[in-house]
């Protein structure tokens, strides 16, 4: 496949959690890079991957995770690494919205298991 530019206008859409969106930036069998877009106010339900390790990355706002019981608070330009197993639980708990990219491997849809 060519070089191309890949943005939220172009990439592929979807809606996850509570009103939040998606878009697969990168999507291939072996990692899926997606930014995300979570409202004020919006979570996920608690889950965990069986072979999936995830690294999320705040490009806005603040956005709150909750990794095996223990809570995190990042800014804009900080991360956090997911190791498969672990149980976690995306929150915007900000009166902001919350951009986030989510970096997997390998891709983590499919691979859920709720709480």
């Amino acid at each position: 496949m060519p070089a191309r530019i890949i943005s939220t206008t172009t990439a592929e859409h979807y809606t996850w959690g509570n009103d939040c969106d998606g878009w697969h930036l990168i999507r291939t069998t072996d990692l899926s890079v997606i930014e995300e877009l979570m409202p004020p106010g919006t979570s996920e339900i608690r889950h965990h991957h069986t072979r999936s390790r995830q690294f999320f990355y705040v490009l806005q706002g603040e956005f709150t995770i909750e990794i095996d019981h223990h809570e995190f608070t990042l800014k804009t330009g900080q991360g956090i690494e997911i190791a498969p197993g672990q149980s976690h639980q995306a929150i915007n708990r900000s009166t902001s919205p919350v951009r986030i990219l989510v970096t997997s491997q390998p891709p983590s849809h499919g691979d859920r298991i709720d709480a």
